[in-house]
Parts: C-alpha cells; structure tokens; sequence
C-alpha cells in the first residue's frame, strides 16, 4: 500500500498529517510513504527528517495524488491555486481519503459529490464515535484539547491587565475573572489553562456532568436551573433548548456577565448551528477592555457580534472569532493530529489494504462516499438525498 501526505494548500494552514514519528510507524507496518517536499515546514517538521524517517519525498502533488493509494490530510480537499486544479481533480477511482471533511456543512456538499463521483471512498475524522476503542483515533478531542489552551492563552494576551493576583509595592492587583461557557473538551482546557495562569474561573453549562467535571478543575458553576432530561442529549452532548429555555439562560447570564473580565464560547449543539447566547446588549454591558474568545464561531458564533475569521473591538470588548485555533500550536497539533490518523489507518488496514467493515460502528459512522455515493446519514439529510 502507498500512502500520500501532501502539503496542506488552505491559506494560514501549518499542520500536516503526518509525522517523522508517524512515517516511522506506517512504514514498519509495510506501507510505502509519500511525503509531499516542504509539507511540514510549518509545524517545525522538515523534509530531512521525513527522509530519515524512511518517506521518499515528492515535489509534484500530482504526482503524489495520483501513487498514493491512500490519501491522509487535516483538511478538506480544496481547489489548488498553484497547480490551477481541485485536490479532488487529481485523485481516482479506488482511491482512499482520510481527512476532516464535514460533508454536512453546505459549503462542502459540491465537493464531497465531486469525491463520490469520482470513486473516492472518503472517511471523515470529525465523524468519530466518543466511544473508548475509538479514543487514540479521535482528532476531533484532540483539535478541541488544543483549541481550548491556545484560545485562552489568546484571551490571556489580549486583556490589559494581570491574570494572577499581583501583591506590589504600590498595592494589590486582584485577579482575572474568567467564564467558560460550554464546558466539553475545548472548555475544561481551557478553565484548566485560566487557572494556571491564576485566574478566578467559573463555568457555565446546561449539562449537569460537564459542572461536575468543571468544579472538579475548582471552577465555580453558575447554575441554570435547567431540568438535565431538557438539557441531555444522545451520547451526553447538549441538546437544543427551546426559545424559553434559552432565554433564561441569558437571563442568569447577564447577571454574572459584566462581572467577568474573559469569557471563553464554546458551546455547541451537535450538527445544529451554535446558540447565541450572548447578544449585543449584553456585549455592551461588560466592563471596558474585557474580553470574548468565541471557539463556536464554526457553527456560527455563541455571541450574536462575534467576527467570523478576525479579531475586532466591539463596546470595548475584544472578541475574537479566529477559526482554525489548533493550527496556531501547529507542532503541538500535528503531534496529536498524526497520532490519531495514524491509530485510524491501522485500524483500517488489513495485511497491506484497508478493509471496510460496514457493520463496524467506527467504519459506518465516519464513511462519507462509497462505491461512487454519498452514503453518510447526516450529509444526505442534509443535501435533501
């Protein structure tokens, strides 16, 4: 089997999929290793190593796309401005992709018709199960692990004033009042982070386990009053509230809003667009020079302002909605990025080909394309298949 590692063409993009590390591993398995030439420049991993490491580096993506039998990437196929031509373009029939794909999302359902038409069978990371055999494949944790140290950190820069508390020689410095809304992966690391850096932390979620998880980290929660069967989704995900409910919610909010110097977004409904749930006038009520880092901004934003894609002040208030937060810690990223493809590609392969087994919970929940069709659930729901 030969395995393709290109260079990731989306603008601002540092991680690859594949590490020395990882190259080591597939090719003691028996698979050949193609690595693009410059792939992993950004994240401080060079064609010196990869070599070493055993991969016969490429400089054509072309070529690399058409030998590779494999394909592994961290982002979705896009159209190659250099080469004039769309990844997709240069694979073939039989051909295997493994990357993030999120064949829901509408602006991606022209490109995954032009994968399956293509007789690309495509495997989705961000469709792994939160089942335990599935943990050391799940990109999606690891990116959110990422996400919510980078984004805090980002916080952290952004504020005018200390974290800590600062005894000085002219007096006491209180500090930071940090809320983290949404307390899944990204949210517990990011209080994690916020006290490390000595902040006061407070946590807010609608599910009565994530609190638990948060005042285990020493966080105080702010309740909510919200019933857990309202609240508690399939698999311990959030479910979506009611007009009502997500009023309330806002209303408990507010009250604690303007006390909070950094308040970290990240809550997140699976497969819907993301609550808003703080509004304009609730922005304008914070203190001056505090600030919002909005990880939900993918799925539209948790603040109804929030600046898809840029950092703007709004009120006073900085709101950061920078997207691709984990390619900003790109060696770090990679790292784990690598790993959990790695983990899903020797799952897959079986003596030299990878081996589908569509009864297999892991197989069925993140196959996209197949036999030239799109055969996953939520894509062709939402494409109206």
């Amino acid at each position: 089997m030969i395995l393709g590692i290109p260079k990731e063409i989306m603008q601002g993009e540092a991680r690859v999929a594949a590490t020395p590390e990882t190259v080591k591993k597939f090719i003691k398995d028996g698979v050949q290793v193609l690595v693009e030439a410059g792939a992993g420049i950004g994240s401080h991993y060079y064609d010196e190593q990869y070599a070493e490491a055993g991969a016969e580096l490429i400089s054509d993506p072309k070529q690399l796309f058409e030998r590779a039998d494999l394909i592994l990437k961290v982002k979705e196929p896009l159209f190659n401005e250099k080469e004039n031509k769309h990844e997709v373009d240069m694979m073939h029939k039989g051909q295997y992709l493994i990357t993030f794909i999120h064949p829901a999302s509408p602006v991606n359902h022209v490109m995954v018709s032009k994968l399956a038409a293509a007789g690309v069978t495509s495997l989705t990371l961000d469709g792994i199960p939160r089942i335990s055999r599935a943990q050391n494949m799940d990109a999606l944790t690891s990116m959110s692990t990422c996400a919510g140290y980078k984004g805090m950190i980002m916080a952290a820069d952004d504020l005018s004033y200390f974290m800590p508390q600062m005894f000085t020689a002219v007096g006491m410095l209180k500090p930071a009042s940090v809320l983290v809304i949404g307390v899944g992966v990204a949210g517990l690391q990011a209080l994690a982070t916020a006290k490390r850096l000595g902040a006061v932390t407070y946590a807010m979620d609608i599910r009565p386990a994530a609190n638990e998880q948060a005042k285990s980290l020493g966080s105080k929660v702010i309740e909510l009053g919200i019933p857990a069967e309202v609240a508690m989704g399939e698999g311990g995900y959030a479910k979506k509230l009611s007009d009502e409910w997500l009023a309330k919610e806002r209303e408990e909010l507010r009250k604690v809003l303007k006390d909070m110097d950094i308040v970290f977004l990240s809550a997140l409904v699976p497969g819907k667009v993301a609550p808003i749930l703080i509004t304009e006038e609730m922005v304008k009520e914070m203190k001056n020079g505090s600030v919002i880092v909005d990880v939900s901004i993918d799925q539209g934003g948790n603040c109804a302002i929030t600046p898809a894609g840029k950092k703007e002040v709004r009120h006073n208030v900085t709101i950061n909605g920078i997207k691709n937060i984990p390619g900003l810690i790109p060696t770090s990223s990679t790292w784990m990025f690598a790993q959990n493809v790695y983990n899903l590609a020797h799952y897959l392969i079986n003596e030299g080909a990878i081996v589908l087994d569509l009864n297999d919970e892991i197989t069925r929940s993140i196959l996209v394309t197949h036999d030239q069709e799109i055969v996953h659930e939520g894509t062709r729901e939402a494409m109206g298949i």
